[in-house]
């Protein structure tokens, strides 16, 4: 055998190796790109679920709390009309909750809740996110625009039925949207949310990681470009930082009393988000965490507990003046009354 022949085919094979090692980085890279534009366009442009039972809705309002269902509307900061439901009930205790309802889901998704609320004398506000339901827009963004939109909702609560005390409650995507508006509205009472993440950027690395079945270190290493080529396409495209939200923020710079609700089954939003939120800011931030409960699911896993946990968050944090602080609504549309 000829030596010089042997050492002579290490570089070919090693020339070799490294040129299959750099085409399937390109490859991968490639893919990244592709995978971060549709992961862009996916999250930004939902899709609007219908609503469907408007008229059973109305009737049990007419029949369980002598109210009518009222149809709403007000102007978003960029001419978007956001619109809702509003209900107040003869038995009314004088105060309202704005309820926030699910990614790609609408006010009838909470209107459950809004039964309960009633219930117990609360006036309910139930609007649909913009990108959702009725609402205009073309862009869900996560919490960029929605935190200024429930910041005037709430404004068009105080001027059209003032109220004592206006709480919050939102689940998941509504979750994030009601903890965000804390950083533009201080005049909540207290909120009350269930399943709601830490930040996009944590989320992210969860949602790339998901479709392969693996941990969240895959979006932490190897499922970075994706992420990068998203938030890079969406700020470009579409001039939406995909990265921007940040409920936990939110929460750390108010002082809003705030009730996290988590369930310990949550394959959705990890339990943990939660648990970074209420480590932000321990001083105003309680935590729940619900024993076999999955996603929005503790209604379901602790029925009694959590109508015992709400409502009573709701009633231990009464008014002060600072909440009756009324800013004027200049772009508020209409109302049905």
């Amino acid at each position: 055998m000829d030596p010089s022949a042997s050492t002579k085919a290490l570089p070919r094979n090693y020339r070799l190796f490294r040129k299959i090692v750099l085409a399937g980085v390109v490859a991968y890279l490639l893919f990244s790109v592709l995978s971060g534009i549709v992961i862009a366009d996916l999250s930004l442009k939902l899709h609007r679920l219908p609503l469907r039972h408007r008229q059973t809705i109305a009737a049990a309002v007419r029949a369980d709390f002598h109210a009518e269902l009222q149809e709403v509307s007000i102007g978003a900061s960029d001419g978007v009309v956001l619109k809702g439901w509003y209900v107040h009930p003869s038995a009314y205790n004088g105060n309202a909750v704005v309820l926030l309802h699910g990614i790609t889901d609408n006010r009838e998704g909470v209107a459950g809740y809004g039964h309960l609320l009633l219930e117990h004398g609360y006036a309910v506000l139930l609007p649909d996110a913009r990108r959702h339901g009725e609402s205009g827009g073309e862009l869900a963004t996560y919490g960029v625009k929605e935190a200024d939109d429930i910041h005037r909702w709430v404004s068009w609560i105080y001027r059209q039925d003032p109220p004592q005390c206006v709480y919050g409650f939102g689940e998941s995507y509504g979750a994030a949207l009601m903890l965000q508006s804390l950083a533009v509205e201080n005049r909540f009472c207290a909120v009350a949310v269930e399943s709601a993440f830490s930040t996009a950027r944590e989320m992210s690395f969860e949602r790339v990681s998901g479709p392969l079945h693996l941990q969240a270190w895959f979006g932490r290493t190897l499922g970075r470009p994706a992420i990068w080529s998203a938030m890079v396409y969406a700020r470009v495209r579409y001039g939406v930082d995909l990265l921007q939200p940040s409920p936990l923020e939110a929460v750390r710079s108010s002082k809003v009393p705030v009730l996290l609700i988590h369930g310990e089954a949550d394959r959705n939003i990890a339990p943990r988000h939660s648990q970074l939120i209420a480590n932000a800011a321990p001083d105003h931030v309680e935590l729940w965490l619900v024993p076999h409960a999955g996603h929005t699911m503790a209604w379901d896993a602790a029925h009694q507990e959590f109508e015992s946990r709400l409502l009573g968050w709701f009633a231990s944090h009464p008014s002060s003046l600072q909440h009756h602080a009324v800013q004027v609504l200049p772009t508020a549309l209409s109302d049905s009354d």
